[in-house]
C-alpha cells in the first residue's frame, strides 16, 4: 500500500466515523428515537460480549455490564474497577459499544439508562429532548467534573449514515470535555463535507455538557499496544 492510498483510506474512515459519532454522541442526549423504533433485544450473552469488546483487556474482566431489555437497561454484573460496559443504541439501527470509567458511570450512564427507559415508555424524541434538558437544568443529570475516558475499541461500531446505510466506524477513545468547542481544541478552518473540521482529534457534541474529545486509534497485533 502506498502512502497516498493509506492517507485516502484514513480520510475516508474518519469521515465515516464523524458521521457515526454525530449519532453516537449527540443523538443519545436528545433521544433521537421513537416508541415504535426500539432497538432490538438480542441474545444476552452476545450483548455482554459485544459490550465488553469496547474495553481494553485489562479493564473488561472487572467492568460492570448492562444489557437492553424491553423496559430499558438491566445490570447483569457489578463493577470491581469502576468501569461500565454497555451497548448504547443512539438510534434504533445503531450499535455503540462503550466502556466508560467511574466518572462516565457517574455522569453519562444515568442519562443513557433514563433515555432508554423513556423510549420504552413511548415518549417521543421531542419529549425526551425536553426531559433531558430539564434534568440537566435541575442537576439530575450532571456534566463530568474531572478528566476521564470512555473506550469504544470494538470493531463492531455500527451506525446508519446520511443515506440510511449501515456503516462501520473505527475504534476510538473519547475524553470528557464539557462545553468544549473545536475552536478551543485548535481545530478550525473550512468544514469538510461531513460538516466537521479536519483534525487529528475533534470535539463531538461541542458546547454541550456531554461534549467529548474524539481520538481515533489503530488496532495492533500486540496486546501490549
Amino acid at each position: 500500500m502506498t502512502m497516498k492510498t493509506f492517507r485516502i483510506k484514513m480520510q475516508f474512515s474518519r469521515k465515516v466515523m464523524v458521521v457515526a459519532l454525530a449519532a453516537a454522541v449527540i443523538r443519545p442526549a436528545t433521544g433521537q428515537s421513537s416508541a415504535n423504533q426500539q432497538p432490538p433485544v438480542t441474545d444476552r450473552q452476545k450483548e455482554i460480549a459485544l459490550a465488553l469488546s469496547a474495553c481494553p483487556p485489562s479493564v473488561a474482566n472487572k467492568a460492570a455490564v448492562y444489557v437492553l431489555g424491553h423496559a430499558g437497561y438491566i445490570k447483569v454484573r457489578d463493577s470491581e474497577n469502576g468501569f461500565t460496559a454497555i451497548v448504547q443504541h443512539a438510534v434504533p439501527a445503531s450499535q455503540d459499544p462503550q466502556c466508560m470509567d467511574a466518572e462516565g458511570t457517574r455522569t453519562f450512564l444515568p442519562r443513557y439508562l433514563k433515555v432508554a427507559e423513556w423510549r420504552a415508555q413511548g415518549k417521543s424524541p421531542e419529549e425526551i429532548k425536553l426531559l433531558v434538558g430539564d434534568a440537566f437544568a435541575k442537576g439530575i443529570f450532571k456534566a463530568p467534573t474531572r478528566p476521564g475516558i470512555n473506550y469504544m475499541l470494538s470493531t463492531e461500531n455500527l451506525t446508519p449514515n446520511a443515506k440510511g446505510e449501515i456503516v462501520h466506524f473505527p475504534p476510538h477513545v473519547m475524553f470528557y470535555a464539557p462545553y468544549l468547542t473545536n475552536a478551543e481544541l485548535g481545530v478550525g478552518g473550512p468544514l469538510g463535507p461531513d460538516g466537521n473540521p479536519d483534525g487529528a482529534a475533534f470535539v463531538a457534541g461541542e458546547s454541550t455538557p456531554h461534549a467529548l474529545i474524539i481520538v481515533p486509534v489503530a488496532r495492533h497485533s500486540s496486546a501490549k499496544h
